[in-house]
């Protein structure tokens, strides 16, 4: 799907509502509905260009994919009180069981994992 990131919200809100845990880890469900936010966001922001997402639950982890023009792999970099902005990636390192970056040739795929509180420890 490509998006904005209020459509994106949306369009993953609506999924979500569809996996069983969502009842049960509604802050697990937050840290996806704004990661996805901060994600998209990025696309538009430091890629001048239109994302691309792609949520996929495999039992264990969903995994939400974010494409864009871009060949710059993004970092998390600590807050600043001397720049506005800047955070997206601190938000997503902090929310998310882990995230990665892969360059393709057309941008790059951003993923962030998510388990639920539900899945057992051996499985994270």
């Amino acid at each position: 799907m490509q998006t904005t990131p209020k459509t994106a919200r949306d369009w993953a809100q609506r999924h979500l509502e569809t996996l069983d845990w969502t009842a049960d880890s509604p802050e697990t469900v937050d840290a996806v509905l704004l990661t996805v936010s901060e994600l998209v966001t990025n696309a538009h922001v430091h890629a001048k260009s239109g994302a691309q997402l792609v949520m996929t639950w495999d039992g264990r982890c969903l995994h939400v994919a974010v494409h864009d023009a871009s060949s710059a792999l993004p970092r998390a970099r600590p807050p600043s009180d001397e720049r506005l902005g800047g955070r997206g990636m601190f938000l997503v390192d902090a929310l998310a069981d882990s995230w990665e970056a892969h360059p393709c040739p057309d941008g790059k795929t951003v993923i962030a994992c998510f388990r639920p509180p539900s899945v057992p420890s051996d499985a994270r």
